[in-house]
């Protein structure tokens, strides 16, 4: 009777120790974009070349005082070049007015990063409208505000045909999407925000 009493501590003990190295094998592959959501683990899709500049952002994210949005700031840069070439956040036109001004990584975030929390400060705090700024200019931002309206679609495409018509060359834009040839909308990308805030909130669940 012991014997068998013994025997069955041992595989209760071996079963605790089995889900405890099970738990501990699981915690230690989570990356820093790993999650848990509904009792699963998820993965957000930003690749490996936009993780990489994670700990950049986060850094410039905290001096400008947008860390709950470092996030949004990685979907952006996935939106901008998948983390690729050494203006990963494609910031030079914002810099310096044209593009290629930019040769370095580290000052391509620290100037998107600071641009960015430039948007999100002149939109009161309004997440979309700052992103969609980031890709028309902080005009955008200006514009919102005369209009008398809150950032959505419509008000968006409007903004892009007012400006592409204004436009003295129209030659320097190109209608990438056609719903935006449609629209007469070829200033900038007309659904840029959109996009941004699908990469940032979208997961890609691990079973």
């Amino acid at each position: 009777m012991k014997s068998k009493s013994n025997k069955k501590v041992l595989i209760r003990v071996a079963a605790l120790v089995f889900m405890m190295s099970f738990i501990l094998i699981s915690v230690s592959i989570y990356t820093d974009k790993d999650q848990l959501k509904d009792g699963k683990i998820v993965r957000h899709i930003f690749t490996q070349k936009v993780e990489q500049h994670r700990p950049l952002i986060h850094k410039y994210a905290e001096e400008h005082k947008v860390e709950e949005h470092v996030d949004v700031l990685l979907a952006m840069m996935m939106q901008e070049s998948g983390g690729r070439g050494s203006d990963p956040m494609q910031s030079s036109e914002s810099l310096c007015g044209s593009v290629g001004c930019i040769e370095d990584p580290e000052e391509s975030i620290e100037q998107g990063v600071s641009y960015f929390a430039k948007n999100l400060q002149i939109a009161n705090g309004d997440v979309e409208l700052a992103v969609q700024a980031y890709n028309f200019g902080t005009g955008f931002v200006q514009y919102v505000d005369e209009q008398d309206k809150s950032f959505n679609q419509a008000v968006t495409i409007q903004f892009s045909q007012e400006m592409y018509e204004k436009a003295e060359d129209k030659s320097l834009y190109t209608c990438l999407r056609e719903e935006a040839k449609e629209y007469d909308a070829c200033y900038g990308d007309i659904y840029y925000a959109r996009d941004v805030m699908k990469y940032k909130n979208e997961f890609a669940i691990k079973e």
